[in-house]
């Protein structure tokens, strides 16, 4: 894409936004700013006129470095949001080769199949698997000569209220939400390889009051899961373990704390209410105060790559990003908790005229959100728009216009229902569907069911 971008990342402790000059898949910086996070609790809108205040003063800053007047952007919306089911579509090929056109309508189907609430709303549709007539594991469909396509798919969805807040927030500044991103997979985008991609890979972000976790396999992210604890609860527990300001816990945690060289040393800190004088504290019992949050954090989210049943397709490791990937000796410390799993620490990747600050990993979703507008994304998505995103630059269709007729969507599923009736493809427990129709008994309940789904797409 051509254009300006306006990239907003909406963290817990900051605001970060970035405007960017977009020229043939390559950007540059031109302006960036930050403020303080008002009115969001661990990830969470909780007052929208203090959050709307705080992305005012970041966005303002941003505008005024890059001389520019942009009025729609980019935006994260937390992991706490988030949740995530699979589905998977299948479709005929009517002229044996499969085009953009055959794969969004079996995402499309795949989002049909799946039980959405009906209080939400879909953030992201991430396709993970294709097979080719019975051929899986396909990586790129496109091109194929085939009479049958089906994918896997990992939804992700939010609380339509959630969404509502989140746009509120924006519009308030005059802004247009014209993308949303998942944070946790902006962040992945921004400290990623290729190679790990490929492999299998869990990324987390440890920002200042939450901590986001997704684990990209196949083609696609699979998992997701979120805690609402960072970097910050370490300041906080240090400042009442110590009785010393804050700020002063903060630089203590960054500058003399080594999980692999513990110090005995003692050092002066100032005393919550009488600053003016100081006590010797020593930097042992600092590491213990340190060591025991960084560790139970670490071990809540080792768990949770357990949980997801996906770690022995992680071979690419894991990704440490944001504030708390800065202490030192933490990958050490992450090493011996991930058994099994290579750790690094994830620095957000290089842009034209990346300003020093956005090289910080705590800078990750914002570098991100510019990489997502890029076409950096999934190689076939189905974003918040219902909109078909894909990465095929030779192929110069609008992405947005690849929309199918209200004819085609009802043949495509009931066609779909038949053939899930019929070959009862949905064996994996872990997806879910809607109770197929009695196709011989009701055939009417099924036609008002599927006139009323295409004519919701329209």
């Amino acid at each position: 894409m051509n254009g300006t971008i306006l990239a907003i990342d909406i963290g817990s402790t900051k605001i970060s936004a970035v405007v960017a000059q977009a020229n043939h898949g390559q950007a540059k910086i031109l302006g960036q700013g930050v403020s303080k996070s008002q009115g969001i609790k661990k990830g969470i809108i909780s007052n929208i006129d203090l959050a709307s205040k705080s992305i005012r003063n970041a966005v303002s800053d941003a505008k005024k470095i890059s001389g520019t007047n942009v009025s729609s952007a980019i935006v994260t919306i937390s992991n706490a949001y988030a949740k995530s089911i699979n589905s998977n579509g299948i479709v005929n090929i009517t002229n044996n080769e499969i085009t953009l056109k055959e794969i969004n309508r079996a995402m499309q189907t795949a989002l049909y199949n799946a039980k959405i609430p009906d209080e939400y709303e879909i953030i992201h549709v991430l396709p993970y698997n294709f097979t080719v007539d019975e051929q899986e594991f396909i990586e790129d469909p496109f091109g194929m000569n085939a009479s049958r396509l089906e994918v896997n798919v990992n939804i992700i969805m939010t609380q339509k209220s959630n969404l509502f807040n989140l746009k509120k927030a924006i519009n308030s500044v005059g802004i247009e939400i014209e993308s949303i991103v998942l944070s946790g997979y902006a962040s992945a985008l921004a400290v990623i390889s290729d190679e790990e991609r490929a492999q299998g890979v869990g990324v987390i972000d440890i920002g200042g009051q939450t901590s986001d976790l997704i684990i990209h396999t196949g083609n696609a992210i699979r998992y997701t899961d979120f805690l609402g604890v960072g970097s910050n609860h370490i300041s906080n527990d240090l400042s009442m373990a110590l009785h010393t300001p804050v700020p002063v816990a903060e630089n203590i945690k960054l500058n003399y704390i080594d999980f692999t060289n513990i110090s005995n040393e003692d050092i002066e800190i100032p005393i919550i209410g009488d600053e003016s004088n100081t006590k010797s504290v020593s930097l042992d019992m600092v590491y213990n105060v340190v060591f025991a949050r960084v560790e139970e954090t670490l071990m809540l989210l080792a768990d949770s790559i357990e949980n997801s049943s996906l770690a022995n397709q992680m071979n690419g490791g894991i990704v440490i990003t944001g504030g708390m990937s800065k202490l030192k000796g933490i990958k050490e410390l992450a090493q011996s908790i991930f058994t099994g799993l290579s750790v690094r620490i994830g620095q957000p990747k290089e842009l034209d005229n990346l300003f020093d600050e956005l090289k910080d990993p705590t800078y990750a979703a914002t570098v991100g959100l510019i990489l997502y507008k890029l076409g950096y994304h999934t190689p076939y998505e189905i974003n918040f728009k219902q909109q078909m995103l894909h990465t095929k630059d030779d192929y110069k269709d609008n992405l947005s216009d690849i929309k199918l007729s209200s004819d085609e969507e009802i043949q495509i599923a009931n066609t779909n229902n038949i053939e899930l009736a019929q070959d009862n493809t949905n064996q994996n427990n872990d997806i879910r569907f809607d109770e197929l129709p009695d196709l011989e008994s009701d055939n009417t309940n099924v036609f008002k069911k599927i006139s009323s789904w295409a004519k919701g797409l329209f």
